[in-house]
């Protein structure tokens, strides 16, 4: 993988991370127009660092949230900074549940599966044309909305499905405030993140060479750069109630993604 490659697909992360047009759909496109011929080691270590970038996005964005979080713990009260933890470990349970029993599974499905890209993304784009004709209102996330959610975090780890889109979808379609459920669904994925991250290096599953350094720290600067220029305007973007702007260019990529699938 070349530098330009590297940056390329960063931003592409970075964006799309937080936007809700799928990353890992995008990152599949991307890597079958540039034909990508990278073995599965090299390809799940460069997509692992650019997750890690996001990650790290998130905490810079909401390092206040995450602060109040952690203080909370520490207090070893029942406070609302507890409460929220709860949720969002709750959140956790479906996604990690799935991904450590089916991972073999999941794999499988990136690598050039361009054709379920494209469905997958006429699912997302159903999904934010629904959650933007919903209602708006001040409710906070509850327990049994974190389960809910968590669930559709869980759906959303097939390529296509946009993680951020499915769950503030999902939030919003429950009647959770705007700004609380896009707050919810970028925070609830660090952990996540982090903990796959750790797994795959203390696995064995990630190897650095000495001659991917520059393009893996390219695509790390562009994911992270690009990541929290998206985080903070999807957060706008959703309190505004313009989520059918990307459910338009959801269903867009995804006819062309199947149609590419198809005939090419």
């Amino acid at each position: 993988m070349d530098l330009i490659e590297a940056i390329i697909l960063g931003i592409i992360q970075g964006l799309t991370e937080f936007l809700p047009v799928s990353s890992s759909g995008h990152l599949e496109i991307a890597k079958a127009i540039f034909g990508d011929t990278s073995v599965p080691e090299e390809s799940l270590t460069f997509t692992v660092v650019l997750h890690a970038a996001t990650a790290l996005s998130t905490l810079v964005i909401f390092r206040k949230e995450v602060f109040e979080i952690l203080s909370g713990l520490f207090q070893f009260k029942w406070n609302d900074q507890t409460k929220f933890s709860a949720k969002i470990v709750l959140s956790m349970i479906p996604a990690v549940i799935i991904g450590l029993a089916f991972e073999e599974e999941l794999e499988s499905f990136f690598g050039g599966k361009i054709l379920l890209v494209g469905c997958m993304l006429l699912v997302t784009a159903l999904l934010l044309l629904l959650a933007d004709r919903a209602k708006n209102t001040n409710k906070k996330v509850s327990f049994s909305n974190s389960v809910v959610i968590g669930i559709s975090q869980a759906i959303a780890m097939l390529p296509g499905i946009s993680r951020s889109g499915a769950t503030i979808s999902t939030s919003v379609l429950l009647g959770v405030d705007r700004t609380k459920a896009a707050r919810f669904s970028f925070l609830m994925v660090v952990p996540l993140i982090l903990g796959k991250v750790a797994k795959d290096i203390l696995g064995g599953d990630i190897n650095f060479q000495s001659s991917e350094i520059l393009p893996l720290s390219a695509g790390f600067i562009a994911a992270f750069v690009s990541g929290l220029v998206a985080c903070q305007w999807m957060i706008a973007l959703v309190k505004r109630s313009k989520l059918s702007y990307f459910s338009i260019y959801c269903a867009v990529v995804g006819v062309i993604a199947i149609v590419y699938s198809l005939f090419f």
